[in-house]
């Protein structure tokens, strides 16, 4: 484990550091324009070109078939996920873990999206039910790979360092090259199928032949951002490779969101808020082409949402210092509410379209509904006496495919419904057809919008003052030992050892009376330290169990079984994880004295915090403990108890 930095010192990155960020953020351009592409444009090509040259009836019975098949596929692939993650967390290479599936998931599911957008060359013309069987076997495994570059991709991260300061950093550079490559293609879409459309059949169209180059296009940007990854990066061998101990089913997940209802709420509202945004993003282009009647023009939806992500994603963090998460969120379904009412409104009017899409773009309900789920972590602990991260970490993605399925159902229909397919124009457009539209395109996601807001304002408890009474709960009944933490080892104390448990901090040693004080309904058994430095270390052989979502306090379980927490400060829930830095993955192996741990003892004492460093017991009725000599002042690595097993 590396044992270095304290979360205060200031650090000059080397080249190697600065290649593998670089490179990591370019994974994700690649992986979010080949996404896009196929969550998004793909149906517009099958709706628009894939069919082109077939009888209108024909074609519009195989668009139905492609849709049809694309929404069973991917729902189906939730509960294929699972296994990948597995499939990935067992590979063992010279090259680690994570990084092939970036080369192989990358080379195949390229080449794939290529046969597709080829209309798997004709085909369908020939013998639509041999096309419709091979489509099937196309897509699945097009999808199967596209989810191992994706869960290796994400799932790198923590491979790459042990700093959950610098895994921010990279997830936040992923999330911002992710949002180039998915905007990027509304930006260049129109351009490049009409350009090439035109080179090759003379009519300025978006003819299938530019729909392949796109694909092409698209296909050697998401490859050459994989192999990026794939050299650019360095696996870490000493980081624990804990999923594979944990493996998530997709009953797992819905037993874990049924036993606790603020997943339960949070993941409604997140449903709802998805469904309407991947629909709406899913028929902008149909609103440019048919509506508005300028196609060309659609490029000002990615510049739009570019620049607006561009602004809003760096502000969150900003504002969520001053205004809770649930006002947040608030105003940004308030400001996607309004977005429809303009849309609907603005009939031809482009200069409403583009108030409306600076507002539909301006969201923070993706942020928000990660970080609540992570903090119901500890309120499903305290409810039902369980720890769930596998589910919050599961849950959000599922409903990402959930809604992608869902919304390409949606977006197939709407274009068949409204005679929004094949070589139809603007001008081919009845006034039927443009309510049919409407109706669809934006009343549907209006009321989603409004149901997401409304399930999230008054089912979702978890606010920030909520999680810090929650955790503040929960610690008190693990140190009674009334709360299960330990429902993910099977670890028993073992009464024929004795357990010796070294000072996790220097500092000031005392036992707990003063935090019993402090902390009404606080018992238990344990010790406290007033900390002369802000590093924690392992007091004992073993294994990091959990994690608080405030990253102030860690469990433990030794080698013989003692289940033992480490908490840092009085008060300190309130600052969010600010000024700590964990060096440890949750699941990890440890051994005594390793860094564990950095806090800035400054941060915490100017928001008016005691940093007291506090070791408590979680089995305090099974155990018995003899206190080391008698010592005021200790060094982290000292002995200061130890604990056996009650006969």
């Amino acid at each position: 484990m590396e044992n270095t930095g304290t979360g205060v010192e200031k650090k000059h990155l080397t080249r190697k550091q600065w290649i593998e960020r670089i490179t990591f953020a370019l994974g994700n351009l690649g992986h979010s324009a080949f996404y896009g592409a196929m969550s998004t444009y793909f149906i517009v090509y099958v709706t628009s070109g894939m069919f082109t040259g077939m009888p209108k009836s024909i074609a519009n019975k195989l668009i139905g078939l492609v849709t049809g098949l694309v929404v069973v596929i991917r729902l189906a692939e939730i509960v294929v996920d699972p296994i990948l993650g597995n499939i990935v967390d067992n590979t063992k290479s010279r090259w680690g873990k994570f990084k092939p599936w970036q080369v192989i998931g990358g080379i195949i599911s390229t080449v794939l999206m290529v046969i597709l957008f080829s209309g798997i060359f004709g085909l369908a013309k020939v013998n639509w039910l041999l096309f419709a069987v091979v489509f099937v076997i196309l897509f699945i495994s097009l999808d199967i790979f596209y989810s191992l570059v994706d869960v290796s991709y994400w799932g790198m991260v923590p491979a790459i360092s042990e700093d959950s300061r610098e895994r921010g950093i990279f997830t936040s550079l992923g999330a911002f090259t992710g949002s180039i490559g998915w905007n990027g293609l509304a930006i260049i879409v129109v351009p490049v199928v009409t350009y090439f459309t035109y080179l090759s059949t003379g009519k300025r169209t978006e003819g299938a032949p530019g729909w392949l180059v796109f694909g092409i296009i698209v296909s050697v940007i998401a490859l050459l951002c994989a192999l990026a990854v794939a050299f650019g990066t360095k696996e870490k061998h000493n980081v624990i490779r804990a999923a594979s101990d944990k493996k998530t089913t997709i009953k797992s997940v819905f037993v874990g969101i049924a036993k606790n209802d603020q997943i339960l709420w949070t993941s409604l509202a997140y449903l709802c808020y998805s469904l309407a945004y991947v629909t709406t993003n899913g028929i902008l282009f149909y609103y440019f082409k048919f509506v508005l009647g300028h196609p060309g023009e659609f490029w000002i939806a990615g510049i739009v949402a570019t620049i607006v992500g561009f602004c809003t994603s760096p502000l969150y963090p900003i504002l969520n210092r001053f205004i809770s998460r649930k006002v947040l969120f608030s105003i940004g379904q308030s400001a996607m509410i309004l977005s429809y009412v303009i849309f609907i409104a603005a009939k031809l009017n482009l200069s409403l379209v583009i108030v409306g899409l600076v507002l539909f773009n301006f969201n923070f309900a993706q942020l928000v509904t990660v970080l609540t789920l992570t903090d119901s972590i500890e309120y499903g602990q305290l409810k039902n006496g369980n720890r769930n991260e596998a589910v919050t970490l599961t849950i959000r993605p599922m409903i990402d495919k959930i809604s992608a399925s869902l919304s390409n159902g949606m977006v197939g229909s709407i274009a068949l419904v409204a005679g929004m397919t094949g070589s139809a124009t603007a001008a081919d457009m009845t006034a039927n057809n443009i309510h049919t539209f409407e109706l669809f395109a934006f009343y549907t996601p209006l009321v989603f919008s409004i149901l997401a807001l409304g399930v999230f304002l008054w089912k979702v408890k978890i606010t920030e003052k909520k999680h810090a009474e929650i955790v503040e709960q929960l610690q008190i009944k693990l140190a009674s030992g009334k709360v299960n933490n330990s429902h993910q080892t099977d670890a028993k104390l073992n009464s024929k050892k004795h357990e010796q448990i070294i000072a996790p901090v220097s500092g000031e040693l005392d036992d707990l009376t003063p935090i019993k004080t402090k902390i009404k309904g606080f018992t238990g058994k344990g010790f406290a330290i007033q900390p002369s430095e802000g590093k924690i270390y392992a007091p004992f052989d073993g294994m990091i169990k959990f994690t608080f979502a405030t990253r102030h306090t860690l469990g433990i379980v030794s080698d013989n079984g003692l289940e033992a927490v480490i908490h840092v400060g009085i008060g300190t829930v309130n600052l969010r994880g600010r000024g700590f830095i964990s060096k440890y993955t949750d699941g990890q192996k440890v051994h005594a004295g390793d860094l564990l741990l950095t806090f800035d003892q400054e941060l915490i004492q100017q928001a008016g915090y005691d940093d007291v460093v506090v070791l408590f017991l979680t089995q305090p009725e099974k155990v018995d403990i003899t206190v080391s000599e008698k010592i005021s002042t200790v060094k982290h690595g000292d002995p200061v108890m130890t604990v056996s097993a009650k006969n």
